[in-house]
This record gives C-alpha cells, sequence and structure tokens, in this order.
C-alpha cells in the first residue's frame, strides 16, 4: 500500500460513513456533486502536499516555519495555522470517539456517553504507549472490508442511473448546504494534507518517482471517492423520502440489510466501532505531530510536548462525546467544522508550493495554482454561506 491509500483510509471514518448516510437520507441522489467536487479538491491538494514531501524532502509544517522568516509573519502564520489544526482536529475527534461509541451501542445497548469514555481510555491506551500498528492495522482493514461492502451493496440494489447521473450535476440548495459542506470536510480533511508529505517523504527519495506518486495518489482517493458515494446510494435507496431522523447506527445500517439480511446490523457497527477507533488514534497522533513541526518541536512519540497536544485532542474530544451531545449532529457538526477551516490550510499549502527556491521546477504551474485557487473559492463560497445561514441571514 502508497502513500495514497493511507490517506484515502483515513479519511473513510465514522464521519465519512455517518454524513454521506444523512446526504442519502435528506436529499437521495443530489449530493453526489459535492463528493464529486471533494475527491477532486482532495486530488489537487494531496498532489500538491506530496510533491512537496517528495520534491523538497520536507514536511508541511517544517516549510511553514522556513518559508516565513520574519517574526511576525511567522508568528501570524503559527497562530493561524495551529488554531484551524487544533480546533479541527478536536471536532474530528469527538466525531472519531463517537462513532466507535455508536457502533458499540447498536450491539450492547449501553449509553454512548459511558461508552464514549470506554474508546477514549483505549485509544489513550494505545497511544501512550506507542504500540498501535498491528491493532490499527486490523482495524483499517475492517474498514476496507466494510468500504467494499458498500460498493457491492450499491450495484445489488439496482440504483436509479438517470437520478445518479443528475445528482452529479452540481445544485446549489440552502437546505442542503450545511451537508454539502459536510461532505467535503470529511473527505479533504485538513490534517491528511500535512501528513501525506511526511509519508511520501519517507517511501520516495528520488524526484523520478513523482509520476508512481500522483499514480498511487489518484487511484486510492478515486477508489475513496467511489466507497464514499456508494454510501450515499445505500441511503438514498433504503430511506431517502421515508421521513425517519438516524438516531443510532442500527438504523443507518438498514442499508446494508439487501445484502447481508440480519446481518446488516452487526457487520455495519462492528465497521464503525473499528472506523472510530482507528480514526481516535490518527487524529490526534496527525495533529500533535503537524503542531510540533511547525513549532520545530521534537517528533518523538514519547516526546512531553508531542503527548501534551496528542492528549488535548483527545481529551476535548472525549468531553464533548460524554456530555450528551447526540452523537450523529455531533459528527455531522465535526465534519461541517473542518469544512470550513479547510480553506486556511489550503491557501498556506499553496503559498508553500509556489516556492521555486524549495521545488524549483516542480513548483506550481499556473494551471495548479488555478485548480487550487477554484477549490479554495468553492469551499469558501459554501463555509460563508453556511455561516450566513446558521446567523439567519442566507
Amino acid at each position: 500500500f502508497g502513500p495514497g491509500t493511507v490517506i484515502a483510509a483515513a479519511f473513510i471514518g465514522p464521519g465519512t460513513v455517518t454524513t454521506c448516510s444523512v446526504a442519502g437520507l435528506k436529499f437521495g441522489y443530489s449530493l453526489l456533486w459535492a463528493m464529486m467536487f471533494s475527491v477532486f479538491a482532495t486530488i489537487i491538494l494531496q498532489e500538491m502536499s506530496s510533491r512537496l514531501g517528495l520534491i523538497g524532502q520536507i514536511g508541511l509544517g517544517t516549510a511553514i516555519r522556513k518559508k516565513y522568516v520574519s517574526r511576525i509573519e511567522k508568528l501570524l502564520m503559527m497562530i493561524l495555522v495551529i488554531s484551524a489544526l487544533g480546533i479541527g482536529c478536536a471536532a474530528y475527534e469527538s466525531g472519531n470517539i463517537s462513532g466507535a461509541a455508536l457502533g458499540i451501542e447498536a450491539i450492547t445497548g449501553m449509553p454512548v456517553n459511558i461508552l464514549s469514555l470506554f474508546v477514549g481510555i483505549l485509544a489513550f491506551l494505545l497511544l501512550w504507549r506507542g504500540k498501535y500498528k498491528i491493532i490499527e492495522s486490523f482495524l483499517v482493514s475492517l474498514v476496507v472490508i466494510m468500504g467494499f461492502t458498500f460498493i457491492i451493496a450499491s450495484i445489488v440494489i439496482k440504483p436509479d442511473f438517470s437520478g445518479i447521473i443528475k445528482g452529479l450535476v452540481p445544485a446549489f440548495d440552502k437546505d442542503s448546504l450545511y451537508v454539502s459542506i459536510g461532505l467535503i470536510g470529511t473527505t479533504v480533511v485538513p490534517y491528511n494534507i500535512f501528513l501525506h508529505a511526511s509519508i511520501v517523504r519517507n517511501k520516495w527519495k528520488n524526484p523520478e518517482s513523482l509520476n508512481d506518486c500522483r499514480k498511487d495518489l489518484i487511484f486510492s482517493i478515486i477508489l475513496g471517492g467511489i466507497i464514499s458515494s456508494a454510501i450515499i446510494v445505500t441511503s438514498a435507496e433504503a430511506f431517502f423520502g421515508s421521513g425517519i431522523k438516524f438516531e443510532n447506527a442500527g438504523q443507518m445500517a438498514v442499508q446494508l440489510q439487501p445484502l447481508l439480511g440480519t446481518w446488516s446490523k452487526w457487520f455495519f457497527a462492528t465497521g464503525l466501532f473499528a472506523a472510530g477507533v482507528s480514526s481516535a488514534i490518527t487524529a490526534p497522533l496527525a495533529a500533535s505531530f503537524a503542531i510540533s513541526e511547525i513549532l520545530g518541536w521534537s517528533t518523538n512519540l514519547k516526546s512531553i510536548k508531542l503527548r501534551f497536544i496528542w492528549i488535548v485532542v483527545l481529551l476535548t474530544g472525549v468531553v464533548f462525546s460524554v456530555i450528551g451531545f447526540k452523537p450523529i449532529p455531533l459528527i455531522l457538526f465535526a465534519q461541517v467544522t473542518n469544512g470550513l477551516l479547510l480553506s486556511v490550510i489550503a491557501v498556506v499549502l499553496i503559498l508553500v508550493v509556489n516556492d521555486k527556491k524549495l521545488l524549483r521546477e516542480n513548483a506550481n504551474s499556473k494551471i495548479q495554482n488555478l485548480f487550487g485557487i477554484i477549490v479554495v473559492l468553492i469551499a469558501f463560497f459554501l463555509g460563508f454561506v453556511n455561516i450566513l445561514k446558521v446567523l439567519k441571514v442566507f
């Protein structure tokens, strides 16, 4: 598996499963365009990140620290990026923990807030020991199996293909904007932009590997997008127009009944738990690595400063999951929050990969900048309209 596979696996978490299920429930196929845009945006931004890692042999955090030499510039950039990363990862973490808890609740019937505490303790122990790779690989394997099951299910149900084609045409409906930005936030994960550069740097050293790196990325992200789209399709077929409101994982699992029958609840619950725990490990760790890199701190797993960052992110996620927020709206809110913060990280990335001193002839071309700006403007527009809607202006 290449770095692209890791990035795709990182965004197929409880946030994606829940947000895509809600999209299908409320809007049928009509938000497939938002998923298509999310895949395009992920490829554009992650390609820039991977190029930074391969050609520059540097992580995005270190590049930010080195590019902005002036004390004021550096301070402003650090505050901006660290705030976006910290808030975003804490929001994701609350969704990850709630998602894992929802999975256990579907089988045991125990309260989600109690189960969230259990998931938080489990994630803490795995992160503190630093020996979680085998467990994480097993959990990710379960998530991959769940993803392919959704693809098969979306074929078995024989969906309305004319409706799917129609759903790929962008339609800006103010009622669906909240879920649209959630789909973007759950796919174009801001911390993955930092993570990708570091993984690529460790895998490839030769600039001639750039084409291999791009092929790995494009294949993996498109596959991830197909899985997400399959969840929207199965949910739309099962729930659209039914008038129900998701309260638990057992309800969402119904979309797999045409393929799995009575086993759908157990399968869905197990997959959601696996996705939640694996993501509950990744989000705080990614935040701690990225922030430590920006500040020039050690990225050793046993570093006190690094541990402090991931503990704060994890603890914030646990608190919001335990204090009684309804888990499904909380998970959706976490994705929307990151969709709103995406523009900040994307602009910083574009500024860095235009540095010819760092990337030489592989710095951004005009067409790459154009695509990057399109992604930023659309994400910003959707986010801005969402804020206006919350303020009752739109």
